[in-house]
């Protein structure tokens, strides 16, 4: 039997798209199946008229949702596409503020990575002329920011010392980074590069008040001394800058701002600082090594009056040069005394036994910071057959490399000062300015390994090493005894009452920068 149009008609009723309710109204009768009769085909004309009817309507029902549901993806297609351009309009906003914000933050990070300036009401200008080589003028430097910074003066760039014994006339700029010094001081003190112009004027037209400050004074000289001729002359200069702070009894916040002054202020000039760079950079590549500040050079050697293991014709000739500078005091001097009491340089040959005695490898390179080392190619013989990889900056790095720096003592010297203050050892053979400052440089980096050499001590041991007195053996262990707390370890400052040139310099152990040490009992 074939199938009626109305089965057809129904299903396209169905797939119309009607939901809810309604459709399951409408969809109903649809499931339901006609029972063939005899009558089918005689419908009354009312019901195919009905179901005519109906099926038309389905028809336009169906377009009508078809053009709803075209309309809808329109609609949905145009919101989509809004959408995006207000999510591309966001985000190029957001950029561009990004942009913004991070300029912003750049800057602000820019203008803090110093710190800013401290305001307070200036009570005059200090002008300072420093004296001495390169380390004496350092610590000198550092005194002259802790005094203008709790006097309230603002600090005039200092002048290095150009009529030295070196002749070398380079100047703060020649050494330090300035700008750097300057700024990174701003919340502590003001720094000028010269006096303002008003000032300036002044010192030309009228005479200027200078002074040389009284040596290992406390703060209180300065109080009551130095600050009432800064007000009264508006400005003051200090014609000498060496010792110019006591080391012991003065405020904490004093003593750390020679420390920052030192340690964070005084920063080598660019070219200084990645030239001494390249020289560590090429030590290290090499492995270890080990600085010895070896002072033989002849002017140190005449000055001191120590002629131990020179012949007749040197030892004229050292004195002859001694006798030549008539600002050098002390003439006569009696050489094995100044020896026997270790106030003398050690020399190349002593300094090699120390080491050896010290069991330290003798595959370590030995950098040599010094000047050109007296009568060297005899002295040196045993240094070298004991350590062969002996260097020097001369050595390391090509001619035209130093050449900006040759004839410049202060210049080689600041070369030196960095590499001994990065060094794997640091070996002083005589206590002058650098070894001090070197070896407190050293404590504050971390207590690095500096070995002290106990002048005294070794000279003693050495005799009798010589003599046959001692054999190697007992002669290392014996020096390996009296050094065993001669490595920079953490240590309390020695304090000699009324005699400071006798107790610790305060740049050789600022102990009120570093981590606190327990205090040798007193207990017996």
């Amino acid at each position: 039997m074939e199938k009626g149009p109305y089965s057809l008609s129904c299903n396209k009723l169905g797939s119309g798209g009607l939901e809810g309710a309604d459709a399951d109204e409408k969809e109903k009768p649809c499931f339901e199946k006609i029972k063939p009769n005899k009558y089918y085909v005689v419908m009354k004309g009312e019901k195919l008229r009905s179901l005519i009817i109906n099926n038309v309507k389905a028809d336009k029902l169906k377009g009508m949702l078809a053009a709803k549901s075209r309309s809808d993806m329109l609609k949905l297609w145009t919101v989509r596409a809004v959408a995006l351009l207000l999510m591309w309009a966001v985000a190029v906003q957001m950029r561009l503020l990004g942009a913004a914000v991070g300029s912003t933050v750049l800057k602000l990070r820019s203008s803090y990575s110093l710190p800013p300036a401290r305001i307070y009401k200036n009570n005059g200008y200090l002008m300072v002329s420093s004296n001495g080589g390169l380390n004496q003028m350092r610590s000198g430097i550092c005194d002259m920011v802790a005094i203008a910074r709790y006097l309230n003066v603002t600090l005039i760039v200092p002048e290095l010392d150009n009529t030295s014994f070196w002749n070398d006339h380079s100047q703060f700029t020649d050494i330090f980074d300035v700008d750097y010094f300057i700024k990174s001081l701003r919340d502590e003190v003001k720094i000028l590069k010269e006096l303002p112009p008003a000032q300036k004027k002044k010192v030309e037209s009228e005479s200027l008040f200078s002074m040389p400050p009284v040596s290992w004074s406390n703060m209180t000289y300065y109080y009551n001394t130095v600050l009432p001729r800064i007000k009264e002359h508006g400005i003051l200069h200090f014609t000498k800058t060496d010792a110019r702070l006591a080391n012991n009894g003065l405020p904490v916040e004093v003593q750390r701002l020679r420390c920052r002054a030192n340690y964070r202020a005084l920063r080598f000039a660019p070219d200084i600082q990645a030239t001494a760079k390249k020289i560590v950079h090429v030590l290290r590549q090499r492995g270890p090594f080990l600085v010895l500040h070896l002072r033989y050079e002849m002017d140190m050697i005449a000055f001191s009056g120590c002629n131990e293991g020179c012949n007749e014709q040197e030892i004229d000739e050292l004195t002859k040069m001694r006798y030549a500078y008539p600002w050098w005091k002390e003439k006569e001097i009696d050489s094995e005394k100044k020896r026997k009491d270790g106030l003398c340089p050690l020399t190349p040959e002593e300094v090699t036994l120390a080491l050896r005695a010290l069991d330290i490898d003798r595959r370590i390179q030995v950098y040599i910071a010094a000047g050109d080392i007296y009568k060297a190619e005899k002295r040196m013989t045993s240094l070298i057959a004991a350590y062969p990889n002996v260097v020097k900056k001369e050595t390391l790095l090509d001619p035209e490399e130093l050449k900006p720096f040759q004839n410049y003592s202060n210049r080689m010297a600041a070369l030196d000062y960095y590499v001994s203050i990065e060094s794997d050892f640091f070996v002083p053979s005589y206590g002058g300015n650098m070894a001090k400052v070197v070896e407190g440089h050293r404590r504050f980096l971390g207590y690095r390994k500096t070995i002290l050499l106990d002048r005294k001590v070794l000279v003693d041991l050495i005799d009798q090493y010589k003599n046959g007195t001692l054999s190697w053996d007992a002669f290392s262990i014996l020096i390996k005894e009296a050094h065993m707390n001669r490595m920079g370890n953490p240590a309390w400052r020695s304090v000699v009452r009324g005699k400071p040139k006798e107790e610790d310099y305060f740049y050789t152990n600022p102990q009120e920068c570093l981590p606190q040490v327990a205090r040798p009992s007193t207990n017996f």
